[in-house]
């Protein structure tokens, strides 16, 4: 740190991404990044466009932003596209919350979400999961501040029904409700569908987890046409340019490749029920996740010792030192090979601690 950052910055703790590491082969299980790769579709519009790279792309984004809507079944107002889901999930502390608006989440959720808060400088309040990592509907319907809620949530895993979202949504139309939908397409049910009705409804997705374009940086959120335009007075003061052209082709490409989207999401689905079955015959249990990851812990070994040890094999894995969770360790689900490797690594070294 310098002598010359400003004094608000100085106390601001940055969020710790996931390990990208360079100087080895490993088993990268840690990001809940796609084990597949890009839509053809998506690769070959991006390649198109990497043509004509002296050219700022669009503002308007308005052939991607027309794709999603068709996409979502709303209308192209009521859709704005960012640079990754983190950006409009940053517009939205901007937009919604200030000394009187707080800002409200889970103790444990999405790590970001306390980051973003303290970065913009607004207070937050943090609500206490229960004892299982589910969401306690009754504090959050309660809560008064602007509401973040990861569904599924982040790293449990764990989804909170539709119509429990709605339950928050409807129960103070004078708050906004922030739905981040990251991990929506691996079991959930998307809040998209409530838009029309609650105007105090903003929901985000991002393309990096169900669409493979994790390093395109693509995300969007999904709102009223006022929320919308809300989003857009704070892009346009701060990137108006934030989708590059590549990215939003190969955006477009993504969007037109259903066939390919629903056959991953598929195949994640049916490799997080054999990697669960395969662990809790090994001695781990689990939360029940709805996401492309598994949260899970050993019955006789730390989650630090889990982490370790499959880290000197070739294998990543998300280890988190928050007191509650220490014992646990994110596992995305990876291909169905993926999966078998990851099993027989843990039952090697199951057999090596015994």
């Amino acid at each position: 740190m310098s002598k010359f950052l400003v004094n608000k910055y100085q106390s601001l703790e940055p969020y710790t991404p996931g390990e990208q590491p360079r100087e080895r082969k490993y088993l990268k299980l840690n990001t809940n990044e796609s084990p597949f790769p890009p839509s053809e579709k998506a690769i070959a519009l991006a390649a198109k466009e990497a043509e004509r790279l002296m050219l700022y792309s669009d503002p308007e984004c308005k052939e991607l932003s027309a794709k999603m809507a068709e996409t979502l079944g709303v209308s192209a107002e009521n859709v704005i596209m960012t640079n990754g889901s983190d950006e409009v999930l940053n517009f939205a502390f901007m937009a919604y919350c200030d000394e009187s608006t707080p800002a409200i989440f889970p103790d444990i959720t999405y790590g970001f979400y306390k980051v973003f808060a303290a970065l913009n400088a607004v207070p937050y309040k943090e609500i206490p999961l229960l004892a299982d990592f589910s969401m306690p509907l009754a504090d959050l319907l309660s809560a008064r501040g602007t509401l973040f809620i990861a569904n599924p949530n982040a790293p449990s895993g764990i989804l909170l029904p539709l119509s429990e979202i709605e339950k928050i949504v409807a129960a103070d139309p004078a708050r906004i409700v922030v739905v981040d939908e990251a991990y929506i397409d691996f079991g959930g049910e998307s809040a998209v569908s409530l838009i029309a009705e609650y105007d105090n409804l903003l929901v985000t997705g991002t393309f990096s987890k169900s669409r493979s374009m994790a390093g395109a940086r693509l995300g969007f959120g999904v709102a009223s046409a006022a929320l919308i335009a809300d989003l857009h007075r704070i892009r346009y003061s701060t990137n108006p340019y934030n989708v590059n052209r590549m990215t939003a082709a190969a955006g477009i490409g993504a969007l037109s490749d259903k066939e390919y989207f629903e056959e991953n999401c598929k195949k994640i689905i049916e490799a997080r029920a054999y990697l669960a079955r395969e662990l809790s015959a090994l001695g781990f249990s689990m939360t029940d996740s709805k996401a492309n990851f598994l949260f899970v812990r050993h019955e006789r070994m730390s989650g630090e010792a889990v982490y370790g040890a499959l880290r000197e094999r070739g294998v990543l894995v998300r280890h988190f030192g928050a007191p509650r969770i220490k014992d646990y360790n994110r596992i995305t689900v990876g291909s169905m090979a993926e999966m078998e490797q990851l099993v027989e690594v843990m039952k090697e070294i199951l057999e090596e601690t015994k």
